[in-house]
């Protein structure tokens, strides 16, 4: 988004190749525009919005910052409850935020893990109880981390921190594994039928930079990191409701990326299909397609056929 952007409502969405052939949500590319792809994923996804966010934001320092104002100077890194599953091959991450945790439950798993952080000399912070950070010294140098997005499925060799400076942090991660692996609190989480936390993932290391500048006029999020930069960038915005995506205007991003796509066909396509009739909308997805669709769109009765 550089420059004058055209007159649009934004919507961010799940990658497309998730949706069948004859799903609702495909059906609202039949007499849309495909323009060129945007990025792909989420942190460089961001980059469309927020000039500079790629794979590299210190995403911990601005969700602190956001959250407890207190990022300072000091060096950041998200620490999330993560679930893992082992396997015969490794251990693949399934699992890193949205557990369900209760503050209590993230402060009594913190206990078990402090000691942990308290022989690496790390400092534990619960910012939220899915979102949990650790506070190290400024100008703390930290070796290349995976996003949870690049990693989720996938086995956690790939994408733990290499060679001799990530060494620190692979076995502060075994760590943490040795001392979840039997809380008490995980029995009680599975007979609930709830994911255990059995892992924490560390990413979005750095140190809290300048506010990123951004053409949006609102968001209209449930995303922490994304209503992080927004506030730091001045914009306006509102929790993801009903409401709030009904009356968007020109300038607004309705984020909808985190969300199964049966939940957005169900819940939200009817009020992205009345926007269509009043505004043009720009389609990003997850995977970096985009679609453009415009009010007079509709009349292009002769697109018939999927896509």
């Amino acid at each position: 988004m550089t420059g004058k952007p055209e007159p649009t409502v934004y919507v961010w969405l799940p990658a497309l190749p998730a949706t069948g052939a004859a799903s609702a949500l495909r059906a609202l590319l039949v007499r849309a525009d495909r323009l060129g792809d945007g990025r792909a994923g989420y942190l460089t996804g961001l980059g469309d919005y927020f000039a500079g966010a790629d794979n590299a934001l210190a995403a911990a320092a601005i969700t602190r910052e956001h959250v407890a104002h207190d990022a300072g100077t000091d060096t950041w890194l998200s620490a999330d409850p993560a679930w893992v599953q082992p396997e015969m091959n490794g251990v693949r991450l399934l699992a890193c935020g949205q557990l369900q945790l209760t503050m209590d439950e993230a402060l009594a798993f913190a206990d078990a893990l402090q000691p942990a952080f308290d022989d690496a000399g790390i400092a534990l912070e619960i910012t939220t109880p899915d979102r949990w950070h650790l506070r190290l010294p400024p100008n703390t140098p930290l070796p290349t981390f995976s996003a949870p997005e690049q990693a989720l499925g996938e086995d956690l060799s790939q994408h733990l921190p290499q060679g001799a400076e990530g060494k620190r942090w692979r076995v502060l991660i075994n760590d943490i594994q040795v001392l979840l692996h039997q809380h008490p609190l995980n029995s009680a989480r599975r007979a609930r039928g709830l994911a255990p936390v059995n892992s924490l993932w560390l990413w979005g290391g750095g140190a809290l930079s300048p506010p990123l500048p951004s053409t949006l006029t609102g968001v209209i999020s449930d995303d922490l990191l994304l209503n992080a930069l927004a506030a730091r960038a001045g914009i306006q915005r509102l929790a993801r409701t009903e409401d709030a995506v009904a009356a968007a205007t020109n300038g607004w991003l309705i984020d909808l990326q985190d969300l199964p796509i049966r939940e957005i066909e169900s819940a939200w396509l009817p009020v992205i299909e009345t926007l269509m009739h009043r505004h043009s909308l720009r389609l990003h997805f997850a995977n970096g397609e985009r679609w453009q669709s415009k009010p007079w769109h509709r009349w292009r009765l002769w697109r018939r056929a999927a896509r």
